[in-house]
């Protein structure tokens, strides 16, 4: 006799993505022009699914599933809604996303003033609280790119918001700080010269790159307040259906709060951890290697930057910067050429990919401009499998026509952000820094995927919402940019869970899976120009539910 179910997931218009015979890819909607079909959407594969011990036991339609509704099963109707996979973010940051919700979300504001008033109200907050706080002012998220007045924070914003206390405002890359006079004093002899950028010979309070780092560790939170920060960012991926994450981790105190939170029982999101190269021999020393570790905290890979940010103009590109000339703060000549810059160099990386390659790691290099590009992809093609180490390139906005070809012959994994389309429209960012002609041609999702490569979706935290990157993708101005629907949505389920060795249990609908679920709202295939404004009604790890809207 079968036994009951746990729970069962009932009247629902199910999509497995498991593959083209199942709602998997192709004839679907995906915006127009580019020769995918613009229409609703594959059929729905199934109406129910049971659940047990965590695992999918069953996929049908309601009436057989009801054969295993039980005493105690605890049955979930609903009513309708679209049931997908649930995302997994392939990279993120969640320990900065904790912050953006515990300190100054700058995210939405539209102007330097916006900022001031923002950071102005964390500290006043912060001082009424007294919580025992340090006596940073901090915000995060800020873009200024679509800001009327474009320019970077400077330290004169700052000095505004405390003449006393050190006060950060992070741009949303993480690349890019604005502190006020009270932090430069504190900090400035720990900086590269190269790094602080001035004014007539004066430190304007814009920091990059190597003088950002210098305030992260400053700000650095113990363990208590860093599991304030993930606790705070758990929820947040639930609200919008991320049910696990590829967290990029580094000087942090992240790996050993989500462990004490998963032995605590407190641990819903499954958590890979890319490791930072500068902690590679402490891996290598105490035995982990990837894939390690347990049902909801594992070990990714060894994650190291090459460039800097396009935001930043550190990006490394093969051509100038189409803005190279101008400043966002009227400073003095940058430090970084024409072309960007190396924030590790390309000897410095090769013997990195040999070492970590031969301990058996998996390698994820930060790489956004067309130089960088080429050189991690280089670096991996000298290991002995790169496709089989699922080595991976982090962000590639900018591919050559031939380095499409060599992620797909390689098996390189492209580990890219949708989200990053926001800035690929005329007159945004990349209209700015790179021209119209590399702007048409960054993000190529379509022609990597067309090619054979493998894709895999996350957001960097910018902002952490898959249905915001998939309406990005989705409705992308270009064709070499431009998904369908489902290319998009396996793309951030099965496409990430592969780029975390993991497409056997996760990312797809099917008996034998862990019990990964989001339901939506509303189609994305019915509205694709409306993907953004679909809520999440329901989120579900590992059977349980963990995020509940249904009305």
């Amino acid at each position: 006799m079968t036994a009951a179910a746990d729970h069962i997931f009932t009247n629902a218009k199910l999509y497995a993505l498991a593959d083209p015979d199942t709602g998997g890819s192709g004839d679907d909607t995906g915006g127009s022009g580019d020769g995918r079909a613009d229409d609703e959407g594959p059929a729905p594969t199934a109406e129910a699914v049971a659940v047990r011990d965590g695992e999918i036991v069953r996929i049908g339609d309601a009436y057989e599933i009801d054969f295993l509704n039980g005493v105690d099963t605890e049955v979930v109707d609903l009513g309708g809604r679209v049931l997908l996979p649930g995302f997994i973010d392939a990279h993120t940051h969640l320990q900065y996303l904790g912050r953006s919700l515990v300190h100054a979300d700058l995210s939405a504001a539209d102007s330097p003033d916006d900022c001031v008033a923002l950071l102005a109200e964390s500290a006043e907050s912060d001082e009424s609280a007294d919580d025992g706080r340090d006596d940073w002012v901090l915000g995060f998220g800020y873009d200024e790119s679509t800001w009327s007045e474009s320019r970077y924070l400077t330290r004169e914003d700052l000095d505004r918001v405390s003449d006393s206390r050190p006060v950060a405002a992070f741009r949303e890359d993480m690349h890019i700080a604005a502190v006020n006079s009270a932090a430069l004093d504190r900090h400035i002899d720990e900086m590269p010269d190269a790094d602080v950028r001035t004014a007539d010979g004066e430190p304007t309070g814009v920091v990059v790159e190597e003088a950002v780092d210098v305030i992260y560790e400053a700000i650095e939170p113990d363990a208590e307040a860093t599991r304030e920060l993930l606790e705070a960012a758990q929820r947040e991926a639930h609200r919008l259906g991320v049910t696990g994450v590829h967290d990029m981790v580094r000087d942090s105190r992240a790996p050993q709060v989500y462990r004490e939170m998963e032995l605590d029982g407190d641990l819903s999101l499954r958590v890979r951890l890319n490791y930072w190269s500068d902690h590679l021999d402490a891996l290598v020393e105490t035995g982990l290697r990837t894939n390690h570790g347990s049902e909801f905290v594992r070990v990714g890979g060894v994650k190291t930057y090459t460039d800097g940010s396009l935001g930043g103009r550190t990006a490394k590109l093969s051509e100038p910067y189409a803005d190279a000339e101008e400043s966002d703060t009227g400073a003095d000549e940058d430090a970084e050429s024409a072309t960007g810059q190396w924030v590790v160099a390309p000897d410095e990386l090769r013997e990195l990919v040999d070492r970590a390659d031969g301990e058996g790691f998996q390698l994820t290099a930060h790489a956004i401009g067309d130089e960088a590009v080429e050189e991690v992809l280089s670096a991996y093609e000298a290991a002995s499998d790169p496709g089989g180490a699922r080595h991976r390139v982090e962000h590639a906005e900018l591919v050559s026509d031939e380095n499409v070809e060599r992620f797909a012959d390689s098996g390189v994994v492209a580990s890219v952000q949708p989200n990053f389309l926001k800035w690929a429209r005329e007159g945004g960012l990349y209209d700015e820094r790179l021209g119209a002609e590399r702007r048409r041609t960054a993000d190529r999702f379509a022609d990597l995927l067309d090619a054979g490569a493998n894709l895999a979706f996350g957001s960097d935290c910018m902002p952490l919402d898959p249905l915001f990157g998939v309406h990005q993708v989705v409705n992308a101005p270009e064709d070499c940019q431009r998904l369908s629907v489902t290319e998009a949505l396996r793309a951030y389920t099965r496409g990430a869970a592969y780029a975390g060795f993991d497409e056997d249990r996760l990312g797809t609908i099917e008996v034998g899976t862990e019990a990964d679920f989001v339901a939506l709202e509303r189609s994305p295939w019915a509205t694709p120009e409306e993907i953004a404004d679909i809520d999440v009604a329901l989120t579900v790890v590992d059977g349980d539910v963990v995020y509940d809207n249904l009305e």
